[in-house]
């Protein structure tokens, strides 16, 4: 039953962690909200939420040391979620003002400035789902909040990644005034959204259940 699955949000200073903390115990989840390493790293999933800039996001995340947590879990195949900024920390580097930032580096890729006007991009979006999701099964066609106005305009990850994948990653897009970015990812342990679940009123908490029901 969902009611067993342990959820920790990574609590580092950054993000929308109440929100998230309720929509999570709406859909049946556990949850604890904390820094604690042990904690972080025993649930049965954990969630990286995040907003504000890409290098005080990374800065929050190692300063609890975050990024050794998800690094260990994924290692065990052990369920991670990131959240709008808490999506981006993941690439490789972010691009804000000019100045360039390290990632965690889960995957290759840079967050970037849209290049869309008026900006930030707040509201709502269809989505383009590639076939097979987990994340998506039965909202493929629902809309989703968003609130940001950097993203990740190219997909960097070649499809035939390595052997030891089950299957390649998923990538759902969507768009902002004609520009084409990242909505979403999933790649076996790791999944993440540039949208905001927590705010994406049924189609978000659907997403949330979808995802607390796959750990």
């Amino acid at each position: 039953m969902n009611a067993s699955r342990r959820v920790v949000v990574l609590d580092y200073g950054f993000g929308n962690v109440r929100s998230a903390t309720r929509a999570l115990r709406r859909v049946g989840a556990d949850v604890e909200l904390t820094a604690e390493r042990r904690a972080a790293e025993d649930a049965d999933g954990l969630v990286v939420p995040g907003v504000g800039a890409f290098a005080a996001c990374v800065q929050g995340v190692r300063a609890v040391r975050g990024d050794e947590v998800i690094g260990r879990r994924l290692s065990g195949g052990r369920p991670v979620l990131g959240i709008c900024v808490g999506m981006q920390v993941l690439f490789e580097r972010g691009v804000e003002h000019g100045v360039e930032s390290d990632g965690l580096g889960e995957w290759p890729g840079t967050v970037e400035r849209l290049d869309a006007a008026p900006l930030p991009h707040m509201g709502w979006n269809t989505i383009t789902v590639p076939s097979g999701s987990g994340l998506f099964a039965g909202i493929e066609s629902e809309r989703f909040y968003f609130v940001h106005s950097y993203g990740v305009r190219r997909w960097e990850m070649p499809r035939d990644t390595t052997a030891a994948r089950i299957r390649p990653p998923l990538v759902t897009w969507t768009e902002h005034q004609h520009d084409r970015f990242v909505a979403a990812v999933e790649n076996g342990a790791l999944a993440a959204t540039q949208f905001h679940p927590e705010k994406s009123g049924e189609a978000g908490l659907a997403l949330l259940r979808n995802w607390v029901k796959g750990l």
